[in-house]
């Protein structure tokens, strides 16, 4: 937004502070257009910008004015603009066949000339221009003219601004709030919104930040503290971590069933370990092996492209797996040895 101010005392008059009139509207019109191309996009740069000119002495062309004044000011704010953008106006004396044209024209030179013509743009091209004629029109060679000329000012105009702001800076002001971007799978939401909004108004609670999700995905956090922002960037990103087919995650036992145990790889991403995919050998039950709160690391080894269940293995992570070996022996268990004992069957004791 450009909110173009052109108060009385500008130009030595006297008058009422009234609401904005067509004069303001129109060069703030024309100002921000100037603008508005050199501007990052959303993407880069997602923030609300609002330039306010206050033109407090007039002798020229201020919405000019307004548009070097301006980019100055977003480049020394820190926003990353995608060109440094300047304007000039040209003027135009006119009698019979004889003209002159007039650059950088001052009050007296438009009010008694023939033309306010404002052009704003880079060194590349023109972003925006406005005409103004009291004569009937103007020839295509004389048009050729006020353009060269308009852009051999514009360049010295351009070079004066970069003498002052070569580039825009780094980084923002420390009191503008930081915002961070995130794209997540809009089936997600729900997991980051949780019942009644519990999961995020958790994540505002512990660091602060602002955040706004719509329905496409795409999550917006703001904060004044950017170490914040990143840290609910991360709790989101945990919130909606999905499972990579092969890799290797260590989770913890959440459920045990006859057929296997439920681990959480992630927070909220539980994925099951068959009963067959514990060990390289068999055993009887999930509980001689794992028991609730366990943690174990285990592999992804295949996810459901319908549902998205996940299956792991702990065995593929087995000397044996690696080996090629799908099936061994359990672990050699102690077997007691009794002894020989040359007395009567009926004296003789079991000696252990």
């Amino acid at each position: 937004m450009l909110h173009y101010n052109f108060p009385p005392f500008s130009v030595a008059e006297v008058g009422f502070l009234r609401a904005p009139g067509r004069r303001e509207i129109g060069h703030g019109a024309l100002a921000e257009k100037s603008i508005l191309p050199a501007m990052p996009d959303d993407e880069k740069f997602p923030y609300t910008i609002r330039i306010v000119s206050d033109i407090l002495e007039s002798n020229g062309s201020s919405s000019m004015a307004t548009v070097c004044g301006g980019v100055l000011a977003l480049m020394d704010a820190g926003v990353p603009l995608k060109m440094v953008v300047a304007g000039i106006a040209m003027g135009l004396v006119k009698e019979g066949d004889a003209y002159a044209i007039l650059t950088d024209i001052a009050g007296l030179e438009d009010h008694h000339g023939d033309m306010d013509f404002k052009m704003a743009g880079t060194e590349k091209g023109v972003t925006a221009i406005q005409l103004d004629l009291k004569i009937s029109s103007v020839s295509l060679p004389m048009l050729r003219e006020i353009v060269a000329k308009s852009r051999a000012a514009r360049l010295k105009v351009l070079a004066r601004m970069k003498e002052a702001m070569a580039a825009p800076r780094p980084e923002i002001s420390v009191y503008a709030p930081r915002i961070l971007i995130l794209f997540i799978n809009p089936e997600k939401i729900s997991e980051v919104i949780g019942p009644a909004g519990k999961i995020v108004k958790k994540i505002i609670s512990q660091t602060g930040a602002k955040i706004d999700i719509e329905d496409d995905g795409k999550i917006v956090i703001a904060s004044t503290d950017m170490s914040a922002a990143e840290r609910a960037k991360q709790m989101i990103l945990d919130l909606t971590a999905e499972a990579e087919l092969g890799q290797i995650y260590t989770g913890k036992v959440v459920r045990l069933e006859e057929y296997g145990a439920f681990v959480e790889i992630m927070p909220n991403l539980v994925g099951l370990l068959h009963i067959s995919e514990v060990a390289p050998y068999r055993i009887n039950s999930i509980r001689d092996v794992l028991k609730l709160g366990d943690t174990i690391t285990v592999k992804v080894v295949s996810i459901d492209p319908v549902d998205n269940k996940i299956r792991l293995s702990k065995k593929a992570l087995e000397p044996d797996a690696a080996s090629g070996s799908t099936e061994s022996s359990p672990p050699p268990q102690h077997r007691p040895h009794r002894e020989h004992s040359t007395s009567h069957p009926k004296d003789r004791r079991n000696r252990y």
